[in-house]
């Protein structure tokens, strides 16, 4: 069932709209998280600017508010290797991904709250710390119950069912 690519996509979204209040965003904070991302990811990151003004958010039609990097074939493949083998063991009190990161269609969508899990980002470098969210599509739509199963095979650490609070 397992093809060479398995998935469609890879998406890693980066929400930057709160570091953009600092009076230095544009000079320091912007390329220091997109040099992150790139190195994250072996990819340049998209700029994803805000479609329209929120007076209550202080956020302007324009204004940087997310970097995205969409990730397919090998590239994809080697960060889901990654992602699976070196940064979720490194991750603090981690007990799996929850089921309900599974969608009806298949989707498994969860985030990562600090970037410095990750083996390319050296502690010394780093002034910002942001988080990620990390979106994999199937090549095939399919239900939530397929979708975790699929998940199991490629080496996901999914829990055992679903926890509630």
């Amino acid at each position: 069932m397992i093809s060479k690519y398995p998935l469609k996509k890879a998406i890693i979204n980066v929400g930057i709209g709160r570091l953009s209040q600092a009076g230095d965003f544009e000079k320091k904070v912007l390329p220091e998280v997109e040099n992150a991302l790139a190195q994250i990811t072996g990819q340049k990151a998209q700029r994803r600017p805000a479609k329209k003004s929120i007076a209550g958010f202080k956020l302007r039609q324009g204004q940087i508010v997310g970097l995205k990097v969409t990730l397919r074939r090998n590239r994809m493949m080697q960060f889901i290797d990654r992602l699976n083998n070196i940064v979720l063991p490194r991750i603090r009190d981690f007990k799996g991904i929850k089921l309900s990161a599974v969608d009806t269609r298949g989707n498994l969508t969860f985030g990562i709250k600090e970037h410095i899990v990750f083996p390319e980002i050296v502690l010394e470098d780093t002034q910002v710390n942001f988080g990620l969210e990390i979106s994999l599509i199937p090549r095939e739509p399919m239900s939530k119950e397929e979708g975790t199963e699929f998940y199991r095979k490629l080496g996901f650490p999914l829990q055992k069912e679903e926890s509630t609070k």
